[in-house]
């Protein structure tokens, strides 16, 4: 793991293709939990080491003559990655440098953010080995990309390049080799000017909106403007802007969980 200023930067290396196991699953969540209880830490970037892959999903080595019984608690060490990136109150960037497969999607689709290199490819095919994805993927890219997008990458196997996935909304943002990191880093930048607090507050509103009522939406947002407005960051940032000079956050995400 890496800072840059109040960015954590946590990078899948497991040469040739970082896929994960056990193991590797087991630090993600340990690293995720300790970056939430770090006040330091307001943004989080994942991406893969070298040029070629971001993350190829699941060692199947793992699953090699392993019971049910223990295939379903393999599933659960993803489920832990995966909700922890979802509900990290920071905001989570996936800087996606190269081949992102299975588990390595799924993760990827747990952050707020999308931002991959041109010569990357997407994609779920689990399918191939007579598996299904487990980590979020069968709800999570049918939310992003809607039901055909999904059942087309899910149902068929198919791997897509950057250009389809940024015209389905599968990325954000596409950019040349070796710059998703740097990309990254420059939006977690301009996060790092807003209030942590409000952050916070405000991504969980965007995700409890889908699917919910319009106006149970809006009545949650005004709720959440009035327990906003009772935090010091309110304070600070009103006074900081009309004294036309940079807020000092007090970095505390903790109100707003």
């Amino acid at each position: 793991m890496e800072r840059f200023s109040r960015t954590a930067v946590l990078t899948f290396d497991r040469p040739p293709a970082h896929v994960l196991d056990a193991t590797s699953l087991r630090e993600l969540a340990t690293q995720l939990d300790a970056l939430e209880a770090d006040r330091d830490i307001s943004t989080l970037v994942i991406t893969g080491a070298g040029e070629r892959f971001f993350c190829a999903g699941d060692d199947l080595n793992m699953y090699d003559g392993i019971s049910p019984a223990v295939a379903r608690e393999l599933t659960c060490l993803l489920a832990a990655v995966v909700t922890r990136l979802h509900d990290f109150s920071g905001l989570t960037l996936a800087a996606i440098n190269g081949w992102c497969l299975g588990a390595g999607l799924e993760c990827a689709l747990a952050c707020d953010i999308r931002i991959a290199e041109r010569h990357a490819r997407l994609g779920l095919p689990e399918g191939r080995v007579g598996l299904l994805p487990c980590g979020g993927g069968t709800a999570t890219l049918a939310r992003q990309i809607g039901r055909g997008w999904a059942k087309r990458l899910i149902l068929c196997g198919e791997t897509v390049d950057v250009e389809t996935a940024e015209r389905i909304g599968l990325v954000e943002q596409s950019v040349a080799g070796g710059e998703s990191l740097p990309a990254a880093l420059a939006l977690a930048q301009q996060a790092a000017r807003q209030s942590p607090t409000a952050l916070a507050a405000t991504k969980r509103l965007i995700d409890a909106s889908q699917g919910a009522a319009l106006t149970k939406a809006l009545a949650s947002e005004r709720a959440a403007f009035g327990t906003l407005f009772e935090t010091a960051d309110a304070a600070e940032g009103v006074a900081a802007f009309l004294g036309k000079r940079e807020p000092v956050w007090t970095h505390d995400r903790s109100r707003n969980r």
